[in-house]
């Protein structure tokens, strides 16, 4: 007769307890959600771009307005809140801002008269220009294009707010090509977020510093070493 019931049941009572007090930590894995922010960028920047240089008619304002708040800023939403179950805050809070920034943006346009211009507005626009170089700094430690992103997305945000402050054409042409750039460099992050976690090869350089590489191609226990002192696993944030 096995005696292993018998002795589970005599075991010392402060190592049940220890099992019982014994933390696990569940790692699901997720797609990044970089690309999708990204392209969600590209779409908004290029949209705004369209009616700054007058690529079309400032009468169609509120069908730019309509893409802006049906596309751009729902994309940015989703790749945010996954941005945080991805323990990248960098990440979630750049494309969080952003998401605000379009949102307010969008219903501005769809709101105001055509050839407008709204000092509060611009207000709003350097006021969130400011808040996006929060997690820009904190992305030049990890992913440097992916701060260079969130810089040129803060200087178009800065321009536009000139623009809606003192309703001179400069700004507004200005505002119009810094765009186009935004756009341009948002591809290019996009596509080389996406063939990173694609391959699982660095084929587009993102121009990880030491300390980001090893994020991308250390061993797993390296990875997880400090999980126990990120938010959402100690005590207080």
């Amino acid at each position: 007769m096995s005696s292993a019931p018998y002795q589970q049941a005599v075991r010392d009572p402060r190592e049940r307890l220890q099992e019982q007090d014994a933390t696990r930590i569940v790692l699901r894995p997720i797609a990044s959600p970089l690309p999708l922010g990204f392209l969600g960028l590209v779409v908004g920047s290029l949209l705004i771009s369209a009616l700054q240089l007058h690529w079309v008619p400032a009468a169609q304002r509120h069908e730019l307005a309509i893409g802006v708040l049906a596309f751009t800023v729902p994309v940015q939403l989703i790749a945010c809140l996954y941005g945080f179950l991805c323990r990248d805050v960098v990440a979630s809070t750049g494309l969080g801002v952003l998401a605000g920034t379009w949102a307010t943006l969008g219903v501005s346009l769809l709101t105001s008269p055509p050839g407008t211009t709204d000092p509060g507005l611009g207000i709003m626009l350097v006021v969130a220009a400011g808040a996006l170089l929060v997690p820009a700094t904190a992305a030049l430690t990890s992913k440097v294009v992916a701060a260079l992103v969130l810089v040129l997305a803060a200087a178009r945000f800065a321009i536009s707010g000139g623009y809606e402050l003192t309703g001179a054409a400069v700004w507004q042409y200005a505002s119009g090509v810094c765009g186009i750039v935004v756009a341009g460099v948002a591809v290019y992050a996009a596509l080389a977020a996406e063939m990173d976690s694609a391959t699982r090869r660095n084929l587009l350089p993102m121009l990880r510093p030491p300390h980001g590489q090893r994020a991308v191609s250390g061993r797993l226990p390296e990875q997880v070493q400090t999980l126990g002192r990120e938010a959402g696993v100690r005590a207080q944030l």
